[in-house]
């Protein structure tokens, strides 16, 4: 696949109102992994991060064809959204004063309505505009204590938080505008979701492919069966600091249902790479919007499955925004399948180690019927 401009960088805290993203490609992998020859299979890079995508290829195909396909579609989506793009229109956007509309795309209008439910929701956990909280914080691109030890002051928060708010951004049919100068946009923590729910439907519906995998970063939508005609399962790692593909340890496996034309849309998002201990206290890269200040006690990592992707992003990453008994309290509140991977009782954030045994997995009634595994 074509690599395109990157605009969602794996270790940059963009996730709207979450506020981090972090690296989790390594966090979702696999169950299929002997793919049968009738299978296609696509890997690169795309969006700052790694794509993945197996699909059954149907008799006659053009292969090239929907590589084609996907890239045009994945283009579309960074000619849009991409903060990392000049010209993209979420940029002009970002540039422009008070009270000027731009023209907006139904990409961009689809992210932008899916962005809202989750803000609305989560009670401003998810905040597409929360960038310059992020800044002030000083975790643009790695976290470290120094910035703990000399934290922002007051008035720099108060002055942050000024220019997060997402209800000045209004749309009026096809066309945006902002109704306070110096808000702007920024969807990184729901477009990797939006990017499988595009490839998907491609596949779908522009292809009438049934049985297929997609994966960008750790968010997955899955359809069918997989090779080995069984129901495609997606393992949930511990989250562990450091591990990597050959030494992560799977915590917990979510199966797509079983019944035909079944299809399962995933994200997760997660802390654990990108956090500190300071003055005894747990810190993510994770700011909560509502507050201007770093989590402490969120939950290490969050998984959801929901109606799209999209949607699952930016829930995984607005939980992530929350301590863990408010996001726990929340996720239920809204019938939400979110699958939590927490600290085991009696085991301090300073003291776990590589073992799954210091881990724990809580998960809410809606996800329960997507357990392959029913382990807790």
């Amino acid at each position: 696949m074509t690599n395109l401009t990157t605009f969602l960088t794996p270790n940059k805290p963009l996730k709207s109102a979450s506020l981090t993203i972090i690296a989790i490609s390594s966090v979702l992998m696999l169950s299929a992994c002997q793919q049968k020859p009738d299978y296609n299979n696509l890997s690169g890079e795309t969006m700052g991060t790694s794509y993945h995508i197996s699909y059954q290829l149907p008799k006659g195909a053009d292969e090239a064809a929907i590589q084609a396909a996907i890239d045009k579609r994945l283009q579309d989506i960074n000619d849009s959204m991409s903060t990392y793009q000049a010209d993209s229109t979420i940029s002009k956007l970002n540039q422009l004063g008070k009270d000027t509309p731009i023209a907006i795309d139904a990409d961009f209008s689809h992210v932008l309505q899916a962005s809202r439910q989750v803000y609305e929701l989560s009670g401003g956990a998810f905040d597409p505009t929360v960038m310059p909280l992020i800044e002030t914080w000083g975790f643009g691109s790695t976290m470290t204590v120094e910035r703990l030890q000399s934290p922002p002051t007051a008035l720099e928060i108060a002055q942050a938080k000024a220019l997060v708010d997402f209800d000045s951004v209004i749309q009026k049919d096809d066309s945006i505008y902002k109704t306070k100068d110096g808000v702007g946009l920024d969807f990184s923590a729901v477009a990797k979701g939006y990017g499988v729910d595009v490839i998907a439907d491609v596949l779908k519906n522009t292809y009438q492919i049934r049985n297929y995998m997609v994966e960008i970063g750790g968010e997955v939508a899955t359809s069918g069966v997989s090779a080995q005609q069984q129901p495609w399962q997606i393992a949930i790692d511990a989250p562990i600091e450091g591990s990597t593909v050959s030494t992560r340890q799977a915590m917990a496996v979510i199966r797509q249902p079983i019944n035909n034309g079944a299809s399962m849309a995933l994200a997760t998002s997660g802390n654990y790479r990108n956090s500190v201990v300071f003055d005894g206290k747990h810190y993510s890269h994770t700011i909560d919007p509502t507050t201007g200040e770093p989590i402490v006690g969120g939950a290490p990592s969050v998984t959801v499955a929901a109606e799209t992707v999209a949607l699952a992003d930016a829930w995984a990453t607005a939980l992530t925004a929350m301590p863990y008994e408010k996001a726990l309290a929340t996720a239920k509140e809204h019938d939400i399948a979110a699958l939590f991977v927490i600290l085991a009782k009696g085991v301090a954030a300073d003291t776990a180690t590589d073992s799954v045994d210091d881990w724990q997995v809580v998960e809410t009634p809606a996800m329960k019927t997507l357990r392959a595994d029913k382990k807790s």
